[in-house]
């Protein structure tokens, strides 16, 4: 090169100005080059030997430079440094002229080649830095121990690793291995796939989670996170694959940690059964977070009662273990006794509300008994995390966690996430706990509410079956009914409260009581029920407005006569009752039901039917018939279908409704169900006698001979004088006050019952005569003679009847 044309090529640079852009003209062009540019100098800075890449960095051919001292190149040095520099420096960073006027910033390095010449290698400085910055980020990538950097060829082949080399399944971890020298061979597998799939397409993969084993530790596994893209050469063709295999074991395990937490809030609490509740938590713990985890609660817990303040061995017992098929030490069962342990420090924390971690040998330490070591301990256990169940001022009991084999001994981070997951599973169960306490308080006044099973009278045996919502559902409202009757009579009564809990069986106590009142008035059906619903409308006048859904009902009334074997029903909204005949035939009874009880002003009707003797009358609540999978048509066929098949003669009607009841409903219905069975039975007609009575007063005497030769024939004499005393007195009245057609009615019992039957619906009256009074004591005699006496009204007249108790009756 010429000394004019650098002169030039520096005039040109220093009339455009220099943007002090590093390697880059005014125009902002980057000169760069296939690598460093290298020349070699003489010891006094003469060019000697020029590059094809120094010629791509600065634009000058060989021959422009060869034989011209390099200071010549150099765009900021002075004239006068030019003439006077004699040494080159080892290195720096200087700025040289482009062929074009450009300047280039490049750094340089020089190296001595012989006693006379000096080699030099420059690149442009942006080059230079971006190698130091990928060398420091590669430098600090191999030193992370937890995240391993491979390149693989073609054929997946390590070429080069920052692993560190040590001995690995036998052998050891270098390039020229491959994955499956490393891996398990279905892991190795996995891996490689993903591998060639970068290699084929070119698209990277980022941050893909998988779970390998080691050859050496096949049972363990180890959390990996895989990122990989492809290597290609400088025409773009592949050369191999670049890995980043990085532990991911602690985002994994706060991953599983927060799967874990979701899923104690999403699974427990969803039941208010104690048991149930401690397995789902059970459940939950094992095995994604222990291999085997057992919950313990306080015996009175069980029942819904507070535990003591203080808890240990002894006073637990087991309610869940999970998984339900492992196999615990000594056949531990779900039920059984924990028992006590010795004192220990660390027993003490668990007292007082800490969590707690043994290691195998310390537990076995703290425990000392070897019987209590093999009842306790599980096979391959090594660590056991305990945790109170603390809530609400109270230790219900406690979780025991236990980890075996190869898994990975309990951190302090998975002990915070027990307390955590521990604090909510006591909450739980308290809210169980506390639903069961309320919920038996509920059934047992329900229970106590409700009248006799099963009941045993001249017109039919019953028997009664009542079962309480459950699920987590409070107790309704429902009760049965089977009340005695003058004249032999029945009054079967089912009936449904709206509402649940205390307030409902409240209201159904009182609606009990009114209609047992309002039976001992000897009402038709229709009118019963009339009357219970103006009784519900003044309740509910009274009660809070919040509380006017559990005054209202449904009510069904039917009052069976053995004598005449006739049954009058009716109904204020409440599901039809089902007939079985003797021979085995069920028909749901058509009646017309009215409006249920809390709607007043609708009248109510009442349907009679004929009932065979033997026949089996059912009337039930509302929770037999209807459930979730069915509406209450279906559930009503089921129930006559049923009770077509289950109501024989020769099967006790206890028992067939026990059986009835629990095929007929959930195993925890939402609603409360009952079911009365009544057997029917007939007063045969050589026990009953009747006479109709001519409006003559003389026909008080033939009354008491029409009484005296029927009580002589039934062998009844030593009635025959009170009977006849009341015949007369009823009949008499029954002449005098009362209105033809008049009947007088005998019948023969346990009891003797006589009735006198007018047109006339006068209400008699008992009064106590004055001593100077006539008349006036009928009725007095009729109520001193006999056992108790009344009136009943019906639709063309009254009766007033009389009964007396048979010593040895048939």
């Amino acid at each position: 090169m010429n000394t004019e044309s650098v002169k030039n090529a520096y005039s040109a640079g220093a009339s455009q100005g220099s943007t002090g852009v590093s390697g880059s003209g005014p125009s902002g062009r980057w000169y760069a080059c296939d690598g460093p540019a290298a020349a070699v100098l003489d010891n006094r800075g003469t060019v000697l030997r020029w590059t094809k890449t120094a010629e791509d960095l600065t634009g000058f051919r060989a021959e422009e430079v060869c034989g011209r001292p390099a200071q010549e190149l150099v765009a900021d040095l002075p004239d006068d440094d030019l003439r006077d520099t004699t040494q080159m420096p080892a290195s720096g960073r200087v700025r040289l002229w482009h062929q074009c006027g450009d300047t280039v910033d490049v750094t340089f390095r020089t190296t001595k080649v012989g006693w006379a010449e000096v080699l030099v290698l420059a690149a442009p400085t942006h080059h230079v830095a971006d190698h130091e910055q990928g060398a420091a980020l590669l430098r600090a990538l191999s030193a992370q121990n937890r995240i391993t950097i491979a390149v693989h060829d073609t054929d997946l082949t390590t070429v080069q690793t920052n692993a560190t080399p040590g001995p690995l399944d036998g052998c050891p971890v270098q390039p020229g291995a491959r994955l499956s020298d490393v891996l398990c061979a279905k892991d190795a597998e996995n891996l490689e796939a993903v591998l060639r799939q970068v290699l084929k397409t070119g698209a990277p993969v980022i941050r893909k989670n998988q779970q390998v084993s080691w050859r050496h530790d096949p049972a363990r596994q180890h959390a990996l996170s895989l990122s990989a893209f492809r290597l290609e050469d400088a025409r773009g063709r592949p050369t191999g694959v670049a890995a980043l295999y990085m532990d991911n074991a602690d985002q994994m395990r706060a991953l599983r940690n927060l799967d874990l937490a979701r899923e104690v809030a999403e699974r427990v609490g969803g039941s208010l059964d104690v048991v149930r509740t401690a397995q789902d938590l059970a459940n939950v713990l094992a095995p994604a977070f222990a291999d085997l985890a057992a919950v313990d609660l306080a015996h009175p817990v069980f029942t819904g009662e507070e535990p003591s303040k203080q808890l240990g061995g002894g006073d637990m017992d087991n309610a869940a273990l999970a998984p339900t098929t492992a196999v615990w030490p000594a056949d531990i069962k779900r039920g059984d006794t924990v028992p006590a342990l010795p004192d220990h420090p660390l027993l003490r924390n668990f007292r007082h509300g800490d969590t707690v971690v043994f290691g195998r040998d310390d537990f076995i330490a703290m425990v000392s008994d070897p019987r209590l070591v093999e009842y306790l301990v599980p096979k391959d256990a090594h660590s056991v995390m305990v945790a109170p169940l603390h809530a609400r001022g109270l230790t219900l009991g406690a979780i025991s966690a236990w980890r075996c084999g190869r898994s990975d001994p309990f951190t302090e981070d998975e002990a915070a996430l027990m307390r955590q997951i521990a604090s909510r599973g006591a909450l739980a169960i308290d809210n169980a706990r506390r639903y069961t306490r309320e919920h038996r308080a509920a059934v047992v006044l329900q229970q106590r509410l409700l009248p006799p099973a099963t009941t045993d009278s001249p017109a039919a045996e019953t028997a009664s079956a009542y079962l309480p919502a459950g699920g987590g559902a409070e107790i309704g409202g429902d009760w049965y009914d089977a009340i005695t009757l003058p004249s032999l009579r029945l009054a079967l009564v089912s009936g449904d409260v709206g509402g649940h809990g205390m307030p409902a069986s409240a209201t159904m106590g009182r609606l009990r009581a009114a209609i047992q009142t309002l039976a001992d008035l000897e009402l038709e059906p229709d009118e019963l029920l009339t009357r219970l619903a103006d009784l519900v409308q003044r309740l509910a006048a009274e009660t809070p407005a919040g509380d006017h859904d559990i005054i209202g009902g449904t009510c069904l009334y039917a009052v069976y006569d053995p004598v005449t074997q006739r049954c009058a029903i009716a109904s204020a909204g409440h599901p039809p009752p089902v007939l079985v005949r003797p021979d085995g035939t069920a028909e749901v009874v058509a009646i017309s039901p009215g409006p249920p009880l809390a709607v007043c002003g609708m009248p109510y009707e009442t349907t009679v039917i004929h009932v065979e003797p033997g026949s089996v009358l059912a009337l039930y609540t509302d929770g037999l018939v209807e459930q979730r999978d069915r509406d209450i048509d279906q559930g009503l066929r089921r129930l006559t279908d049923a009770l077509a098949a289950s109501c024989r003669p020769d099967r006790a009607l206890d028992e067939t409704g026990g059986a009835l009841l629990a095929d007929l409903t959930a195993q925890a219905p939402r609603d409360d169900a009952t079911l009365l069975l009544a057997r029917t039975r007939a007063i045969p007609a050589a026990d009953t006698a009747h006479w109709e009575i001519p409006a003559d007063p003389a026909a008080v005497s033939k009354a008491r001979e029409w009484i005296t030769r029927q009580l002589t024939m039934w062998g009844l004499d030593d009635l025959l004088f009170t009977t006849q005393l009341i015949v007369s007195e009823l009949v008499t009245n029954a002449i005098r006050y009362g209105r033809p057609p008049m009947d007088l009615r005998l019948i023969r019992h346990d009891v003797l019952v006589c009735e006198v039957t007018d047109s006339s619906s006068t209400q008699p009256r008992l009064r106590r005569a004055r001593t100077t009074d006539e008349g006036g004591r009928g009725l007095f005699l009729v109520a001193q003679l006999g056992g108790r006496w009344g009136c009943r009204h019906g639709q063309n007249g009254k009766t007033i009847w009389s009964e007396q108790v048979i010593q040895d009756s048939p």
